[in-house]
């Protein structure tokens, strides 16, 4: 006989939240004064971390006292999904072509195609295809097999015009014409343009649903520096205009709702993706339950993006690892469709091989990890659901406060939104320069004496002073590398290793990863104080940095410093804190620690060591 119900818990004694607590308050006392103790509930309090967009990470999540039903895919509220995972299609696999040559896109295309991606996704314009080339491109396209959309900064009409003509010559094709007006506006600093958004729907609505007209593309708040919390809510206040603005045209919101997608982005942190996509859904589907929209008709579409703004054009490679995490949560949040960038877009527009990695991450995923054989499998984590609703809640307190503001456009024509962003990109940007958001292979463990990959420059988008500019998380580091490669002879600083290795090893190894992230090559001295001394004043040295235990600084850093000194060294900063120096805390101009503002510090060093400032050249 097999049970009804299996009690995997049944053998394991109960224990409750305050156990864990002492648990926890034991570990962290060891290291605390006796007047500093903390009891259960402190322990757990300092273990609290945050997300950007105000997000509360708490240390352990158990059942709530009340859950809520978790709910089904394809039905209110959708936050599980937008229906069933089809096994053998599990999502949509979509490719970008951005090229401006229009044979390499065509046969690009075609290469795609044959090899698993199942849509096709064109930019248009000034930083991707003509409008008047879309027809020669998509020549050998099965329309009926193969969906094709289309974006676009600066021509949005007349792309969109152009697939429309194509696929209207095929009853079978499918397709999103990419209208998004207020995008548009917020990636080029133009007025929006909301004219010609009734006349393509109701063209497109009478193609019994094949085609659709508009895509809300968030991902220009995203690059440009807003939270994820903030991309969903400008995402949803957008699509609340285009409802708004085609109801005034005389189209209701039924009719209106089954020809917006929204385009996302998906990120390394896979949680905090996994709980955006659902939060999307959640949100989106109360709006079509407000306007009174068939149930059936609420669910959002998702079309998920690896964010450019995590991608590095130093150390290329590790963004095929962001990509693969990027795209498993996209997968497990439930996106309808995904598109990994090629690991090289930072440098130009990608090679053959890069296009075949970034389907492939995919395909792989998809096909042999088997990640998509379940229909939101993160639904019922008590991470999760808490994670969903925090996005749901202060996105939609976002929202409200955009609506009060008059609605999207009026925010973003106000300057009001570019100024949040400003603000999420500010507190964001202090966390990055302290490496409390470590970049692998930018600033944390650099790859020092790397080739760059040349790759066929893209061409610019035209914009204004007012366009919301992409912002990567790594450019700060990026460029310090850039200025350290401008200088005449590459910048070096001494690091001055104090009693045995055992002493200074992993200073030293802190130290040097720590200038490499800027470009700074460290050369290691060891001996007693009066040898290093002696070796570092005859390379004519203006920066040293001091690098053992408490006990060698104890030992060996006030004869060290001295011995510097005499040598005429004009910096000397130590590894760790002043005070491990005792009497000559004093004697040292600064410090080299865990939590310190790296990008300022580097910034500074390469000025002492004589490198052109950025954008100089030489």
């Amino acid at each position: 006989m097999t049970p009804t119900e299996m009690a995997l818990a049944a053998d394991f004694p109960a224990h409750d939240l305050g156990e864990w607590q002492d648990l926890v308050a034991g570990v962290l006392n060891k290291t605390r004064a006796d007047d500093a103790k903390l009891d259960g509930g402190q322990a757990e309090a300092a273990l609290r971390s945050t997300l950007p967009g105000d997000l509360t990470v708490d240390p352990l999540y158990l059942r709530p006292a009340q859950p809520r039903p978790l709910g089904s895919p394809g039905a209110m509220p959708f936050t599980r999904g937008h229906a069933l995972r089809d096994p053998d299609q599990p999502w949509d696999i979509r490719a970008l072509h951005d090229d401006p040559d229009v044979d390499v896109t065509r046969e690009a295309i075609l290469t795609d195609l044959e090899h698993g991606v199942t849509s096709i996704w064109v930019q248009v314009g000034a930083d991707g295809l003509r409008a008047g080339n879309l027809d020669h491109v998509l020549a050998e396209v099965k329309l009926d097999l193969a969906p094709v959309v289309v974006s676009s900064a600066d021509d949005q009409t007349e792309a969109a015009r152009a697939l429309l003509d194509i696929l209207e010559r095929d009853a079978a094709a499918t397709g999103n014409l990419g209208l998004d007006p207020l995008g548009a506006s917020a990636r080029t600093g133009s007025a929006p343009d909301l004219s010609s958004l009734a006349d393509y729907v109701r063209e497109t609505a009478g193609l019994s649903g094949r085609i659709t007209a508009i895509t809300v593309d968030s991902r220009v708040h995203r690059d440009a520096g807003a939270t994820a919390v903030q991309e969903i809510a400008y995402a949803v206040a957008t699509g609340i205009a285009y409802l708004r603005h085609l109801a005034e045209a005389g189209i209701e919101a039924a009719a209106a709702f089954p020809q917006i997608e929204f385009r996302v982005s998906a990120s390394a942190d896979q949680f905090l993706t996994i709980a955006a996509l659902r939060a999307l859904r959640r949100l989106w589907a109360r709006v079509g339950e407000v306007l009174d929209v068939p149930e059936a008709d609420r669910g959002a579409r998702i079309h998920a993006v690896t964010s450019l703004r995590m991608f590095t054009r130093n150390d290329p490679w590790v963004n095929v690892l962001r990509s693969t995490i990027a795209t498993f949560a996209a997968s497990v949040g439930g996106a309808d469709a995904i598109t990994v960038l090629p690991y090289d877009t930072m440098m130009g527009l990608p090679e053959k091989f890069s296009r075949r990695l970034a389907r492939n991450t995919q395909i792989v995923l998809a096909d042999e990890s088997n990640i998509a054989r379940v229909t939101d499998p993160a639904g019922g984590s008590w991470y999760v659901e808490s994670l969903t609703d925090d996005v749901a809640h202060k996105a939609w307190t976002i929202v409200q406060e955009l609506e009060g503001l008059g609605g999207m456009a009026t925010a973003l024509t106000d300057g009001v939104v570019a100024q949040e962003i400003s603000q999420s990109r500010s507190q964001e940007g202090a966390l990055i320069a302290s490496r409390r958001e470590p970049i692998t292979g930018v600033s944390m463990f650099p790859l020092a004496g790397e080739q760059p990959l040349l790759r066929k420059e893209r061409a610019a988008l035209h914009t204004t002073p007012n366009a919301l500019v992409p912002q990567r998380d790594a450019r700060v580091f990026e460029d310090l590398r850039d200025r350290a490669a401008a200088a005449d002879a590459a910048p070096t600083v001494i690091i001055a290793a104090l009693g045995t290795r055992r002493d200074f090893g992993a200073r030293e190894m802190f130290v040097a990863n720590l200038l490499a992230a800027g470009g700074i090559a460290a050369e290691t001295l060891e001996g007693a104080p009066g040898e290093i001394a002696a070796e570092a004043g005859s390379r004519h040295t203006p920066v040293v940095v001091l690098a053992s235990s408490p006990k060698g600084y104890a030992a060996h850093g006030a004869d060290a410093i001295a011995a510097l000194r005499e040598q005429g060294i004009d910096k000397i900063l130590v590894a760790g804190r002043k005070t491990e120096l005792g009497d000559a805390a004093g004697e040292v101009d600064g410090e080299v620690r865990d939590g310190m503002d790296v990008v300022a510090f580097l910034n500074e060093l390469l000025d002492r060591l004589g490198a052109p400032a950025e954008g100089d050249e030489r």
